[in-house]
């Protein structure tokens, strides 16, 4: 099943969601190392870092909602999907909770925001093994024909061209 939104050729969700990942997972062992040595300035840049990710985690959100509505009903993958986003949501609101609690003192959070991170960072490995059974198992933003010799997304052609043009050229035939 095809993305319904793409940007030059590729699915827009699977590209959004590296930055809120990325910041939020950093922010987590960000939280760790001040826990370790109280030094305020890692709790102060994990509270920025959570920002960040809040805003980055709605954007990936946004795109991941289109590709979900466009599932088909009573599917596996719209299940998986619907627990991915509901998860992702719960992601969303255990990190916002616990960049809420900072807000006093970024520099000194505590240890209840550092243990509702943690948690989110759990449900969130959760999610994101959900999105990668949604990709990898079931095909959901994959093009249709997909291959190892598809054509350039940025080419215009679908991507069981060559396939069915018996991979002219490239000396491997897709089955």
């Amino acid at each position: 099943m095809e993305s319904r939104a793409k940007l030059f050729g590729h699915a827009v969700h699977p590209i959004m969601i590296v930055f809120p990942l990325g910041l939020l997972a950093t922010a987590v062992i960000f939280d760790l190392i001040w826990f370790a040595t109280g030094s305020a300035r890692w709790a102060e840049v994990s509270f920025w870092m959570i920002a960040a990710g809040l805003v980055g985690g709605v954007v990936a959100a946004v795109f991941g909602l289109i590709d979900y509505v466009a599932i088909p009903a009573g599917t596996r993958a719209k299940a998986i999907g619907m627990w991915h986003g509901v998860g992702n949501v719960l992601v969303m609101v255990l990190f916002f909770f616990s960049w809420f609690l900072r807000r006093p003192n970024p520099g000194n959070p505590g240890l209840t925001p550092i243990v509702i991170a943690l948690l989110a960072a759990g449900v969130a490995l959760l999610t994101g093994w959900l999105g990668g059974e949604l990709v990898e198992r079931l095909g959901v933003g994959v093009d249709d024909g997909a291959h190892l010799n598809s054509p350039n997304s940025l080419s215009g052609r679908p991507a069981a061209e060559d396939e069915l043009r018996g991979e002219q050229g490239h000396g491997v035939r897709a089955t």
